[in-house]
Order: C-alpha cells, then sequence, then structure tokens
C-alpha cells in the first residue's frame, strides 16, 4: 500500500508524528496543528488529514476516558449540533476546491492562530456557553479540512474558565465526539481507505510512546514559554507551507 513512498518520507513522518504527540502529551492538544502542516511538505493532503484526524480520534480517547470524572458535558452539549453542520460543510468543500488552495487556506489559518496565540490573554473570568455555536461549527468544519479544528475548541473551553484537568478532559472529549463524526464523512466519502489506514497503522506506536513521554514531563513545564515556543514553531512551519 505504501509503493512509491521513499524511506525518507517514511523516516520524516515519524519524526513529525514524534513531535506532534509529544507536545500533545505536554499540552493536552495541538498535534493536527504540528503534524498535518509539516506533513504536507511530504506527503498530499487528501492522506495526510485524514490520516492525522484518525491518530488524533485515538488520541483523544485515551487522554478523555482516562479522566472521564473531570468532563464537563454541560459545556459539550451545545456544540455538538453546529459541529455535524460544519462537517457536513467541510466534506462538500472538500471535493470542491483542489490542494493547493485547500493547503494555502490551512498555511494562512495556521499564521493567523499562531499570532492570535502568541498576542491573546487568558480570560479572568468564565464567559457565555454561546461561544458552544462558533466553536462547533468552526471546530466541526476547519477540523474536518485540515484536521486542525482543536483551537476552536480549546478558545471556548478557555473562554469557560476550566481548571487544567477538567480542560483536558473536556476538550479530548469533543476531539472524540468531533473526530468520530469526521471519520464517518471520511469513510462515506470515500476520502479513507486501506493507504490511509496503512500510514496510521505506521505512526500509532510511535504516536502513543510520544504521548506517554509528554503526559509525563507536562507538569514540569512553564505553560507561557511553552505556548510561545509552539507558536513560533507554528508560524514557521505554516510559512514554509505558502512558499512550497
Amino acid at each position: 500500500m505504501l509503493e512509491g513512498i521513499s524511506l525518507s518520507v517514511m523516516v520524516y513522518g515519524l519524526a513529525v508524528v514524534a513531535v506532534a504527540y509529544f507536545v500533545r502529551g505536554v499540552a493536552g492538544f495541538g498535534s493536527g496543528l504540528i503534524a498535518v502542516p509539516l506533513l504536507l511538505m511530504r506527503l498530499p493532503i487528501d492522506v495526510v488529514v485524514p490520516v492525522v484526524v484518525l491518530l488524533d480520534y485515538i488520541a483523544s480517547a485515551s487522554q478523555g476516558l482516562k479522566n472521564w470524572q473531570a468532563i464537563v458535558w454541560r459545556d459539550i452539549w451545545p456544540t455538538l449540533p453546529f459541529m455535524v453542520l460544519g462537517v457536513l460543510a467541510a466534506l462538500y468543500v472538500f471535493h470542491a476546491f483542489n490542494a493547493k488552495i485547500l493547503t494555502n487556506s490551512l498555511a494562512v489559518f495556521i499564521v493567523l492562530f499562531a499570532i492570535y496565540q502568541l498576542l491573546a490573554k487568558a480570560p479572568h473570568r468564565s464567559e457565555s456557553r454561546l461561544w458552544a455555536v462558533p466553536a462547533g461549527g468552526f471546530g466541526g468544519s476547519v477540523g474536518t479540512l485540515f484536521g486542525t479544528g482543536g483551537p476552536f475548541y480549546v478558545a471556548y473551553l478557555q473562554l469557560r474558565g476550566h481548571e487544567k484537568a477538567a480542560f483536558r478532559a473536556t476538550f479530548a472529549t469533543l476531539f472524540l465526539i468531533d473526530g468520530g463524526n469526521r471519520l464517518a464523512g471520511y469513510l462515506i466519502t470515500g476520502l479513507f481507505g486501506l493507504k490511509e489506514l496503512t500510514f496510521a497503522a505506521m505512526f500509532l506506536p510511535v504516536m502513543a510512546v510520544s504521548l506517554y513521554a509528554g503526559g509525563h514531563v507536562h507538569l514540569k513545564t512553564s505553560p507561557e514559554a511553552f505556548k510561545r515556543a509552539i507558536s513560533v514553531l507554528l508560524i514557521a512551519s505554516g510559512i514554509v507551507l505558502l512558499l512550497r
């Protein structure tokens, strides 16, 4: 299933997955934001996005179910109908636009989000649950198109003012539900097949080890310094993706 894929591409892919899921183990999110733009430098978007979505789905299951008692369900339910609408809209766009337009759109989104993350300040009080509407809609649509819908769920949960354990468990559960919708859509529309499954199987052991390692160092890391470092990496990867 991987005929025509060189050894250097496989090694590169494994290295990207290792970094992306180590970051997720530390921060609780961010794997798609890192993995997708970097993998797109060597692999096509219609392979990269479904594979990363499947890996994120598995990662979310391990993180969310492990801390199920900390999940804040009342902040999840309002996102669901808008999440489904976003996924359906994105599946149409995936088939209607060519890969170059989608890739450039992703690069711009990555850079803008990274700049926002560098400049934004954490909210000092809990904001309205109405933020579930744009979070669900954009999370579902952008996540389906680019495998990177996490920033919208992160922003929503930060606005709701959750402490660390509740944030990580609730985010993982949101991503688990969203990922299930996306994977179902990819399967129905023919975007997920044996080739993508083979790549996911190849990346899975590296992902598991990286998540485990990241999870054991996240308490020792300064959140602000870590966020700045990731933002710089995202800006660089977005610019390289635009110029390739």
